[in-house]
């Protein structure tokens, strides 16, 4: 849709405006499907053995939105939707490029994988607490978050999503739920003040927080406003959403309290929103001011690496070792954006969608593993592979993956993120990579001879028969990361595209604010 925009209104321009069509709609329908789709479910609570089919016939319309959306920005570039004729910067606009669209096309994909593998794993209580209406609730959270053109909009929606995760996280009312939702839901709250602190400043200096709109402004601003104050502040805000180093003690300490399903779904999709918006705001609006934090950034994405892969080496539960898995990936990814360039900006967008994709299908298989071994300790764990090869098969393939072994999606961000930062001379960046991925390694390595090659004590016991609904899910999130491995040309070649966009943002700009409208 032509958005003629400035900071004063061109009347000629704005008659140009004609209806929405059906590609500017696609812009704003992955987020009005999910509340659509949740407040059927509300309405129908007392028909909760209906909620799982509808909940996932709704993420299936979804994948299929965003699948739309992806492939006309592809073709046409970044689009914008305007509702209200509240034309930027003084409305709230949908702005949708690549990046964004790349994002919410993989989240709707693993949130789909989600609701199949609750049918198993979410019982009639956990269907009359909302299981299905706060999933839904979650996803136009996420979504809105990666599709929102507006910084006060980004944090409606990080509210959004803060709020759904909080009745996932207390569903089942058990005592560890409550304790890890409470130090969640501390730090989190944290983050969003200082998120809202640092918009508010943001607002006071630009007069707009349109993000097309402070990215065309920043550059007359840089000699007089305060940038790296406010840089400083999204950048901490930002860290703690997303885990990092020295503020990622809350993950492991609450992941693995809620049900498998909602930490498979934490995992792959809420800790990589807050990835996406610091790629956002630090590459697209503050590029300057990024080159002035990479060191710091660089030093807490190999602490973030480090601490996280030591703590995964100290665990002996399944579903915590995983905590400190994404943590230590959260780093490869602050590596990537402290690095810049095609090669980081790209190593971390690929990072970012590979651990969605492969962290999700490990706390699946953690989830099946206690199922089958009657506990999550790899202590107590063991010869799972005699109980259903199949499945054990699925879980090394995502070790390879998540340890960043060829042919897994893994290897193709690991090698981009080393060769980025050695382009630049940062040997001891691509050596702490390096040695994550060692590392990580050998975590996984250990999780797998203990819990699954090695013997039971006592007499053999027969293979178990695994339900569909928790293999499906797993068995199409292992082979879409080896399908990614073996022939990664077509993403990475869109991953190289959504990076250019970011530091160049001119398609970006034109967007919300055409040739020939305000100026």
């Amino acid at each position: 849709m032509a958005v003629p925009t400035s900071s004063s209104v061109d009347l000629s321009a704005a008659l140009v405006l004609g209806p929405a069509t059906v590609a500017d709609w696609l812009v704003i329908l992955p987020v009005a499907w999910c509340f659509a789709v949740g407040a059927l479910l509300v309405m129908l609570r007392r028909a909760v053995n209906l909620h799982p089919i509808m909940a996932i016939a709704g993420l299936g319309g979804l994948v299929l939105i965003d699948g739309l959306l992806l492939g006309h920005v592809a073709t046409a570039g970044p689009v914008t939707m305007v509702m209200g004729r509240w034309l930027p910067p003084f409305g709230i606009a949908f702005t949708v490029d690549l990046t964004g669209a790349l994002f919410a096309l993989v989240a709707a994909i693993v949130a789909l994988a989600g609701g199949i593998f609750s049918l198993a794993d979410i019982n009639d209580s956990g269907r009359r607490y909302g299981f299905y209406p706060f999933l839904m609730l979650l996803m136009a959270g996420v979504s809105g978050a990666f599709l929102t053109g507006d910084v006060f909009n980004l944090y409606v929606w990080f509210e959004v999503l803060l709020i759904s995760s909080f009745g996932l996280l207390v569903l089942g009312s058990e005592p560890e739920q409550i304790d890890g939702t409470v130090k969640y839901g501390f730090l989190n709250l944290v983050a969003t003040t200082l998120f809202l602190v640092a918009t508010g400043y943001l607002y006071a200096v630009f007069g707009t927080l349109n993000m097309a709109d402070i990215a065309r402004k920043a550059e007359g601003l840089r000699g007089s406003a305060p940038l790296m104050t406010l840089t400083a502040l999204y950048v901490l805000a930002f860290g703690m959403k997303a885990a990092a180093f020295p503020v990622n003690f809350w993950l492991p300490a609450s992941y693995h309290t809620p049900r498998v399903v909602v930490s498979a779904l934490f995992a792959g999709l809420l800790t990589k929103v807050g990835i996406y918006a610091l790629i956002r705001v630090m590459v697209m609006l503050f590029p300057v001011e990024r080159e002035e934090w990479s060191f710091v950034m660089a030093l807490a994405g190999a602490l973030t690496m480090i601490v996280g892969v030591i703590g995964a080496l100290a665990q002996t539960d399944f579903r915590r070792i995983l905590g400190y898995l994404v943590v230590s990936g959260i780093g490869s990814m602050l590596a990537g954006i402290a690095i810049g360039g095609p090669g980081g900006i790209g190593g971390a967008i690929f990072y970012a969608l590979h651990s969605m994709l492969v962290m999700t299908g490990l706390y699946f298989a953690a989830g099946i593993a206690a199922r089958l071994g009657g506990g999550s300790s790899i202590a107590t764990l063991s010869g799972l592979y005699r109980k259903n090869v199949g499945f054990a098969a699925l879980t090394l393939m995502l070790c390879f993956a998540v340890s960043g072994l060829p042919p897994f999606s893994g290897f193709w961000p690991k090698v981009m993120l080393v060769k980025a930062a050695l382009d630049i001379g940062a040997w001891w960046l691509a050596a702490a990579l390096l040695f994550a991925g060692f590392c990580t390694l050998i975590a996984t390595g250990r999780l797998f001879l203990l819990a699954y090659w090695r013997d039971e004590a006592g007499p053999v016991v027969e293979a178990v028969r695994l339900p569909s609904t928790l293999l499906a899910p797993l068995a199409a999130l292992s082979l879409l990361t080896l399908g990614i491995g073996l022939y990664p040309e077509p993403l990475l070649a869109t991953i190289q595209s959504a990076a250019a966009g970011l530091a160049e943002p001119s398609a970006y700009l034109n967007s919300v604010f055409p040739a020939g409208g305000l100026q």
